[in-house]
């Protein structure tokens, strides 16, 4: 069997190995909980920087998978005072040279109440379009304490190998959801 074949029958049965059904609010809350504290774990400065925050968005597990045509969705919720507030999903399309699936975590922060409040009142928030995200990039010997934050809103994404980098959040829609 050739690689591509290989690729493509992995690609199908993760994809029959999710859910059909939506997750309940209990089991986005215990999933978001374990997405923060190993950002507080592998992120320097992680705590500190999330008790500055406005709100905290959090998708725990956002599933990217594509062969020509991609797509990738997750659930999560927002954390306001360190309390589920709402809950949302995202999602995105794409089209193009893409072959294979990946899991991340995305946490979204935001620093300002108006920024907040934007997100809160639009019906389905694009990145890029309805507001800027500063995705953060960490090298080595850096922590969020050493370097100055002035978006409104940044962004982080948690592979499997800890923060990724040279991502983008650009064109996914987050939409409120009912749990």
């Amino acid at each position: 069997m050739n690689r591509l074949a290989t690729l493509s029958l992995l690609i199908l049965s993760l994809a029959w190995q999710m859910p059909a059904t939506a997750a309940s609010a209990t089991e986005i809350d215990i999933k978001v909980d374990a997405a923060l504290a190993r950002f507080r774990q592998e992120v320097s400065g992680g705590d500190a920087f999330l008790a500055k925050a406005k709100g905290v968005l959090v998708f725990p597990e956002v599933v990217k998978a594509g062969f020509g045509i991609g797509g990738e969705y997750g659930e999560g919720a927002l954390r306001i005072g360190g309390k589920t507030a709402d809950y949302y999903n995202t999602a995105a399309a794409s089209i193009g040279f893409q072959l294979g699936a990946q899991i991340k975590t995305v946490v979204l922060v935001f620093l300002t109440d108006k920024a907040l409040a934007d997100f809160r009142a639009s019906e389905g928030w694009e990145a890029g379009v309805d507001g800027s995200v500063a995705l953060v990039e960490l090298g080595a010997g850096k922590d969020l304490n050493s370097i100055n934050v002035e978006e409104p809103i940044v962004g982080f994404v948690i592979g499997n190998k800890g923060l990724m980098y040279n991502l983008t959040l650009e064109g996914s829609k987050m939409t409120r959801i009912e749990r």
